[in-house]
Parts: structure tokens; sequence; C-alpha cells
């Protein structure tokens, strides 16, 4: 075994601020750098005895503590022999000082380096300075410590506060100080004067009185003793305790006084002359020959407003306090905002009738504090040229700067068109924090101003009710309607034609099961009744629940005409308009919204309603163009998930209902999609709620007003290993990836990934998905998942219940079909989105229709989860299956809400497939611990994986082979 036994180590610091190692034997030769780091590490646990280490072709890259560590305490293998270079020798005596320094405290921060705009640092030993590469490494150890979590962090971050001086960098430092009066100001450097030197700003005491300025000193340990100094052409003034004649003498004025300055302060008097030449550089226009500071002195407005907003800091920055009128810290933090007070609508109609895209009359104010000012007086105020006035008895600041906010922020609120109801709802309920188009950050800057809304009383009515849905009145139910409503379905239908004579969209997007189609049908029938209803109204749905739709018409409202527009025999151009002229309400696909856009927009319908309203989610597609150009006079989407997985569809489903309410798609998500999904910021989850509620009914079977009265729901887990078989393709699938994965583009990685994770979790499914090996006679065995559903369907089947089988992939449905009518369990029944409606329809009536006799009936339906997983009423089934996860709870509900609806007598059971070890259980491991966003606005998807890094990748994607199945 070839052991080296001496190694020549040499090393430096990078410019990027880590430490380059290097190791070579006695020959001069390279010793790789994976055998340095074993040798040189083979102690050292915080690296894993070396193996976290990064190394290069030529050695070893350390991080700074890494570094520190190193050179203080080497953790090397002892039998070898090690041999370090002068200037590896140099680092670690830095090293050694560094460490002496930390735990005795002896640092400081260098001027130089703040003057620079840096945060650095140095030894406070004149004896034993450090080299300034020295200086860096010090700089990048402290730094790194006081960004890390422990006592040097908490004890930086209290110095700041109570020494804030320590976070003014570079240009803002003030010039007029040198390093010595600096670490004073930082409270790192005792300041042994007994007085503070001051300046107070005092406001006019009358109204054609000017601002005063004034000289004091105030004693550090009883600061309440204050004593003021006036300069020598001051005038002979009685009351003068101090008096200076000239920049090196200072007399008393009046030795008996009370108020007499001590007679140990005259022994710094160098301290004050240079106070004052520091106030005499940071305040020129206040100069005189005598002192350089004519003291007590009168100041314009504009030069009180100067000293106030600039001058003030600048001499908290040099050493020299500020005493500044109370209320000027109230000011600075009162924020201006525009109040616009809607006193009405154009028209001059009764608020019952006019839309969301009426004309409001309004007048706005600028509010600053308690203070409020009309346009007029605004102008008048700016006329006088004044940046500080005072009005009704307060001080405000009044700008030109302000004047242009004003103005941008209300062309952002009205733009270039009169405000119209939409607008005002909009300002209402964002709240008064910010206005439209503009980000949090902006109001450390801000172009605009807050914006708030003072609503009428006709228009405050309006809005509670659309917060409290229990304020509005309830409609009878209809006459025509065959059954008998709920009053949750009541409120709901009650809610949407509320909505309607407001010409604002609705989005009821109750919990599955919950009778969303009852309560469009008796809003259907409500317009048809009391004559509301001047066209036909439009109704747009998946292909395959419009057989659902005709049923249920049928059964509740058989009053009403209806139309279906389907099928290659449907009308077309004039004879489609004289059909759905004809008919309440015509019922359409969403595939035909866009193949027949021409037809569907040659009508101004009453109504559109867009059933599962999550297909319209892509707000790129055609298919979502199409419909949001359709004329309306009322729209509404049914859906029980209003958002999949990112918040952008619920843009394009609000952006249907109330064109522009949410702004541009683009507006949208830089102010509300990015920092919540990114972030999860709570703030502007709760402002985006405030914004869709009045829109926006949702209600769940849980809720205890409900009364639903619904059998139990029990889910659970049904955990099975993989196969040999399974295991090897699933590895062999995995190093495929990886192997590919570090050469590919950024496009290519994400599709890559993708590919991946389907082909896993088919292979988890059924091995001859991939190697496309099926029909064999030992077809089931080479699953376990089969094996585990084949038991389990037995058992059901001997209770005589029946079950819904859902998968995502049409091979695995067609291959769970073939086993189990093999098996004996037929007929068994496969929709999916290649099944014609007539199909569909007969499929979905054979499972239900009680009447059949058990052998005529099928006890098994499966679904493909696209096709099957939403608008069907499968309530026959109370055993439900996921045989593969789509890893979006919400889609999972979706699917098992098929039979957990209103009608399900009997308690509904969900089996969830996962194989151990493999991508699928660390996916629900995940899902169980994380919060889900859904229940907040925001839901999950699958596409976050791609963004993995590589070695996440490798934990997610990794067989757990202990829980491979090694029966076979």
């Amino acid at each position: 075994m070839n052991v080296t036994l001496h190694m020549f180590l040499t090393g430096g610091l990078l410019s990027d601020g880590r430490f380059f190692l290097k190791a070579e034997d006695r020959m001069g030769n390279l010793v790789h750098p994976d055998r340095a780091a074993a040798s040189l590490f083979a102690w050292d646990e915080r690296s894993f005895y070396g193996t976290f280490l990064e190394k290069t072709d030529e050695g070893i890259l350390l991080e700074t503590m890494e570094t520190l560590f190193f050179l203080v305490s080497p953790k090397w293998l002892e039998h070898v022999s090690f041999a370090l270079s002068e200037d590896l020798l140099r680092w670690q005596k830095v090293a050694r000082q560094i460490v002496k320094a930390l735990a005795t405290g002896n640092f400081l921060p260098n001027f130089s380096e703040w003057n620079r705009g840096n945060y650095g640092w140095r030894l406070d030993d004149p004896q034993e300075p450090l080299s300034a590469e020295g200086e860096r490494l010090l700089t990048l150890v402290l730094n790194d410590l006081l960004s890390q979590r422990g006592g040097v962090r908490t004890a930086w971050h209290g110095l700041r506060r109570q020494f804030p001086a320590l976070d003014v960098l570079g240009d803002d430092l003030s010039p007029h100080m040198g390093e010595s009066e600096w670490l004073q100001t930082i409270g790192l450097r005792p300041d042994d004067t007994p007085f503070r030197t001051c300046l107070q700003l005092t406001e006019p005491e009358g109204e054609a009185a000017d601002w005063s300025l004034k000289l004091l000193l105030q004693d550090r340990e009883m600061p309440d003793r204050v004593f003021e100094i006036f300069s020598g052409n001051s005038g002979d003034n009685q009351a003068v305790p101090l008096r200076i004649e000239n920049q090196n003498e200072i007399i008393q004025a009046d030795p008996e006084s009370e108020t007499t300055m001590p007679d140990a302060w005259r022994a710094y008097r160098h301290r004050l002359m240079s106070d004052i030449r520091k106030c005499k550089e940071i305040l020129p226009w206040m100069q005189n020959e005598a002192t350089g500071l004519p003291l007590p002195a009168s100041l314009t407005n504009e030069q009180a407003w100067t000293f106030l907003t600039e001058s003030s800091l600048q001499l908290v920055q040099a050493g020299i306090h500020v005493f500044l009128p109370v209320w000027w810290e109230q000011v600075k933090r009162t924020k201006p905002r525009v109040k616009i007070r809607v006193s009405g609508h154009s028209s001059g109609k009764s608020p019952a009738y006019f839309g969301i895209s009426q004309v409001m009359d309004f007048e706005w104010r600028l509010a600053i504090g308690s203070i409020e000012l009309g346009e007029a007086e605004f102008q008048q105020l700016l006329d006088q040229k004044q940046r500080l006035l005072k009005v009704q008895g307060q001080w405000v600041q009044l700008t030109p700067a302000l004047f242009a906010q004003m103005q941008e922020t209300l062309k952002r609120t009205t733009g270039k068109h009169p405000l119209t109801l939409r607008e005002v709802m909009k300002l209402h309920l964002a709240g008064p924090e910010e206005s439209p188009d503009t980000t949090w950050e902006d109001w450390d800057r801000p172009t605009v101003l807050p914006v708030e809304v003072d609503l009428n009383r006709h228009l405050f009515q309006l809005m509670a009710k659309l917060q409290d849905t229990k304020r509005i009145p309830l409609v009878e139910q209809p006459a025509g309607f065959q059954g008998k409503l709920r009053s949750y379905q009541r409120e709901g239908s009650s809610w949407l034609l509320f909505l309607r004579q407001f010409g604002l969209g609705a989005c009821l997007a109750d919990d599955m099961g919950l009778g969303k189609t009852i309560q469009f049908i008796t809003y259907l029938l409500s317009l048809k009744e009391t004559g509301l209803q001047q066209s036909s109204s439009l109704l747009i749905c998946p292909t395959s629940v419009i057989g659902n739709w005709q049923k249920e018409l049928q059964r509740f409202a058989p009053s009403l005409s209806v139309y279906v527009h389907y099928g290659t025999a449907r009308h077309k151009e004039e004879a489609f308009i004289q059909a759905a002229k004809k008919a309440d309400l015509v019922i359409t696909s969403y595939s035909l919204s866009y193949l027949d856009e021409r037809e569907l927009a040659s009508l101004a319908w009453s109504s559109i309603c867009l059933d599962e309203a999550q297909h319209i989610k892509n707000a790129q597609t055609r298919q979502a163009t199409a419909i949001r150009g359709l004329r309306a006079g009322h729209r509404i989407a049914l859906t029980g998930t209003p958002i999949e997985n990112r918040l952008t569809e619920l843009w394009s489903i609000f952006d249907f209902l109330n064109p522009g309410y949410l702004g541009s798609l683009r507006e949208f998500s830089r102010r509300f999609v990015h920092p919540i999904e990114r972030d999860q910021d709570r703030r502007l989850v709760q402002q985006v709620q405030r914004l869709i509620q009045p829109f926006l009914l949702r209600r769940v079977k849980t809720d205890p007003q409900i009364q639903l009265d619904l059998p139990a729901l029990n889910e659970g887990k049904e955990y099975v290993s993989l196969t040999p078989e399974q295991g090897a393709l699933y590895e062999s699938t995995i190093q495929s990836m990886f192997d590919r994965l570090d050469q590919a583009s950024p496009m290519q990685r994400r599709g890559l990934i993708l590919t991946t994770l389907t082909r896993l979790k088919q292979l988890c499914d059924h091995p001859g998905l991939i190697d496309n090996v099926l029909g064999a006679p030992d077809e089931k065995s080479r699953s376990p998942k089969m094996e585990r559903l084949l038991e389990l369907i037995g058992d059901i089947r001997q209770k005589g219940e029946r079950s819904l089988i859902f998968t995502q992939y049409i091979e695995m449905g067609k291959l769970l079909q073939r086993v189990l009518e093999k098996e004996g369990y037929g007929p068994v029944l496969f929709l999916n989105g290649s099944t014609p409606k007539d199909m569909r329809d007969w499929m979905i009536s054979r499972f239900q229709d009680t009447a059949l006799p058990d052998d005529q009936r099928a006890s098994i339906f499966i679904l493909s989860l696209k096709a099957g997983g939403t608008g069907l009423n499968l309530t026959e089934a109370n055993h439900v299956f996921h045989i593969d996860r789509w890893w979006n709870p919400a889609v999972e509900k979706q699917a098992t809400d098929r039979a957990y609806r209103i009608g399900q007598q009997r308690n509904v059971q969900v089996y969830k497939f996962i194989s151990l070890g493999t991508i699928e259980e660390r996916i629900d491991e995940m899902m169980e611990r994380k919060l889900s966003l859904s229940e907040q606005i925001v839901g999950n998807g699958e596409s976050w994986i791609t963004e993995l890094s590589t070695q996440e990748l490798r934990e997610l994607f990794l067989l757990r082979s202990e829980w491979l199945d090694l029966k076979g």
C-alpha cells in the first residue's frame, strides 16, 4: 500500500475570501486533493474528516472558519510529517493572533474601511498590528461570526441599536471627524469631556417671528444642566452665563450665577472650539469672523427646513448633539394620504341599477395627519412656497415633491378615464396601506401616496352586504324548481342574483358535493320567472359532465329549455343563433369555446357560467382568451378549486368574472404572486383575500352551518414494497437522469426531471408500463400495488360495495381493467379523456342505477384523474383508490368528492397507495409536514421539483433499498 509519509504544504487567501491549500510529496509531485484532505483533516468532525471540503484539480478550498480552525489547530494524521511554506507559517501566526483577539475582545472597527463603505476590522494593538492581508482575514472571520446565529450576532445587533452611527458607512460618514472622534461616537472609545456640545433649533413664537438656533453645553453626568453660549458680537445680555470673545477664550459672564459653567470645563476649551469648527464647516451660511457661529441666530423658513432635514443628521454624525422641536419626529413619520370621497354615481340612478363600470362622482382631499386640504386650499398653501407651514395649529411639510406625488397618485388611481365602481371597490377593499401599482418597498421612496376611499351611505351598505353574505336578502325558491333547496343553497343562489344587480362577477367555490349545479339552476329559474333574463344564458363545462348537466336540468328544472351545442351535428352560424335564441340555456364544452368562437361571440348572453372554471387557469391559452372575449350581462364561475398550483390561476378566473379588477397579469404577478409564493407574505395574502372575498363564496362540508349530515370520511395509506425487478429499474432510471443532468440546459434539465418523475411513478405502479411487457401470465405478481388492490377489492366485493379507482395513466387504467376482469370482478368500467360523450353517460348511468340487478351493474369504476376527477356524481361508490398520487391535495380531494358528496349514504373509505423507499414516500412525507398554501390562497403542484439542486434531487429520488420486497 502506497502511503504518503511526507507532505509539503503551501496556501494563501484568494480574492473570493476562500483559502487555497496545496500539498506536494518529497519529489514535488502534487498529492491528490482527496488524499491530502483525508490526511490533513483525518480527525476533523466538522468536515466529516475531509469529505465535505470543496476540492479542485490542484488542491483544497477552505471557507473562512475552516481556514481559521485548520491554521490554529490542525487535525491531521500523526504518522505523516508535514512541512509548511513560509507563507503558510505567516498565515498560522496571523490566525493565532486573530483567535487571541477574539478571546480578549482586542479588536476594533477599521475606520479606513468604514470610510470606503465596507465593514472592516483591525487589531487594537499598536505593538503588533496585522498586515493588510491579516486584517482581511480578521474581517472575514468577524463578518462570518456576525452573520451566524449566536451570542456574537446578538451582541452586535444590540450595539447597533445603541449606537446607530455604526450603520453609517462610505460617503454617509461625516468628513468632519477623525478616527478617535468616530470611535467615541460609536461607543468604542471613552469620551472624558465633561460636557456635550449641542445645537438647539426653536420654532417661531409668533407668525412674524423667525426660527432660532442656540449653542448649548450639556452636562454629561446631569443632562438637565444645560448652559447657553453666546458669541462675542451678540450684544450685552445680563442673562448670558457664558460668552465667547474669540476662538481661544471663554469668559464667565456672571461668576455668582448658579448657571455659570463650572471652572473645570475651561480645561476642555479646545474640545468646544473643535466642535465649533465642525459646526462652521457643516453650516457655512452661519459664519462670522470672530467665532464662526453668530449665536443665538435667526433662521429663515428655508434654512430651518435644511437644518431639520440635512444639517442635523450631518451634525450628529460629526459628534454634535442636536435638540429639535418635539413635533418633528411625528411630522417625519406622518405619511400624507389622498382621500377620495365618493359622493354618488354620475347617472344619478338608484344604486340598485348601476354596474361595475358605472362612473362615480368624487372629490379628492390631501390628508396629513388629522388635517385635510381640498385642492384649492392645497394650491393656496403651495403658492406660499414654504416647506414648513403651520396649518390649523399643526406643523406640516408641503413640498413641490409632495404635489408631484399627489398628481401621480391621482393619475394612477383614476387614470385617463373617470373613476368607476370597479376602481372604488378595489381601493376600498385593498385598504389604506398602499395604492394600486405600488410595491411595499416604494413607501421608503414614495412616488405615489396611499389612497383611502370614503364611501357614501348607499355604497357603504353595498360593501357591507358583499362582505357579509348574511345581510343579503334571501330569494324565495322558484316555483319551477322540482325539489327542496337546503338553506345554504338558497343563500348561494340569492348571492348570485344579488351580485347580478350590480354587474359583479361571482365565483361560487363551494366544496365538492355541496350542490353548485343546483344553485346555478335555481339562479336561472329565478331569472326566467321574474322576467330578468332578456336573452339566453351560456354554460361552458368539461365534455365529461355535459350529460350530467342535462340530467340535473331535466330533474330539477324541466321548465327550462336547453340546447346542447356539441357533437359533429351541432348547428353553425345562423342555425346556431336561431337555436340558441329559443333556449333558456345553451350548454357547450371548453374545447368548442374557441373552435366555435365565432358562433358564441355572435350573441350577447344574459349570463355566462363556467363550470369547473379552473379550465381557464392558464390565461394565455386560446380557450381562456376566447372565453374572456364573450359578451355577457353577468359572469359566473363554478369551481371547488379556484387555485390548483399558482396564484395566477386565481387572476385568470377573476379577470373573466370582473375584467381589469385585479389589474394586468404582469402587475398582479409583481405585486402579489412573486412575494407570496417566494416568501409566503401573510400581509399580502390577507390583502388578496380582501380583494376577492366579496366575489367569492366558499362553504365546506365540515362547516357546522351546512348541516349536511354526511357519513364519515376515512382516509388511509396503503404502503407497498417494490420488487427486485422494480428496484433495479428504479435505480437505472435515476442514474440515467443524473448522468445527463449536468450537461443539460435549464430547459432540458426541467424536461429531463419531469420525464424521469413520470417514469418513476409509472414504474411504482407496474414495471410493464416502462418495459411495455404487458399481458403476461405473471402480470399481477409483477406489481405489489396490483396485488394489494386485488386483496382489498376482494373484501369490498364480498360486502356488496362499489369502488372508484383513480390513476393518471391510461395504460395503467387498461391494465387494471384487464386484470380485474380476469380475476372475476367484471364488468369493470374505464372512463378516460378519449371516451365519447354517449359512452360516458352510459357508464355513469350503469354505475349509479340502483334498479339494475347486481349481475348487470358494474361494481368497479376506473377513471383517469383528469377526465373523471371533477363534475361527476358517483355516490354509489363508497371506496376510493388513488393508485398513483397527483401530489396536489386539492386535485386528490376533487377526485374523492365524486363519491363523498350529497347523496352518499355510507361511510367513505379512501386508500392512497405509496411505494416504500421511493420518491412517492418522500413526497408524501413532505406534503404531511408542509402547510398547504391552498388553504390560504396558494396551491402545490409538481413543477417545484424541477427547481431543486442536484444534491436535493439525489436525496428526493434516492431509492431506500431496505424496503425492497425480496420474496422473489
